[in-house]
């Protein structure tokens, strides 16, 4: 069944290797159906993969295998929050390592070029901090990482 309100995501022809990789390295994800193109169409013929049902953590999306016409930007991203410093390296590795490109602040693009932010809670918070000056203090911090380093961003929010 197909959610009130679904993310859909366009790809070039490997929707299914995306979901998949989704489904095998995030918690709370899942390939949830396959469904075949019933005619040709402008990027493929019929009895191809066109669409992919999926949950990314949750979230219900919808894989389109559109074709090389549309590419994903920074403009959207899935930002996901980790409770330490051993899932925020695994999942920020598991992107980088399977065709993906790090960035700054926690961000990192997967081979699809899908963005992810790879967010610890500890940052999340310490940004929202109350103390301003610890706040811009572990924003600062954060502003020279790639991936996030926790014990960093804890130490600036120490002063």
């Amino acid at each position: 069944m197909i959610s009130k309100n679904t993310i859909c995501l366009w790809y070039d022809h490997d929707a299914l290797e995306a979901a998949t990789f989704y489904a095998n390295t995030l918690p709370d994800s899942a390939v949830l159906a396959v469904h075949h193109a019933p005619a040709d169409y402008p990027s493929g013929k019929e009895g191809d993969v066109l669409t992919v049902q999926f949950r990314v953590i949750g979230l219900p999306c919808i894989g389109l295998n559109g074709g090389p016409v549309f590419q994903h930007n920074e403009a959207f991203s899935f930002q996901v929050a980790t409770d330490g410093q051993a899932e925020t390296d695994r999942l920020w590795h598991a992107i980088i390592d399977n065709g993906g490109q790090a960035s700054a602040c926690g961000w990192c693009k997967d081979k699809w070029g899908i963005s992810w932010q790879i967010t610890p809670r500890v940052l999340s918070e310490a940004v929202a901090s109350p103390d301003r000056a610890a706040a811009k203090r572990a924003f600062e911090a954060m502003m020279s990482m790639s991936k996030i380093d926790i014990a960093r961003i804890e130490a600036a929010l120490k002063g």
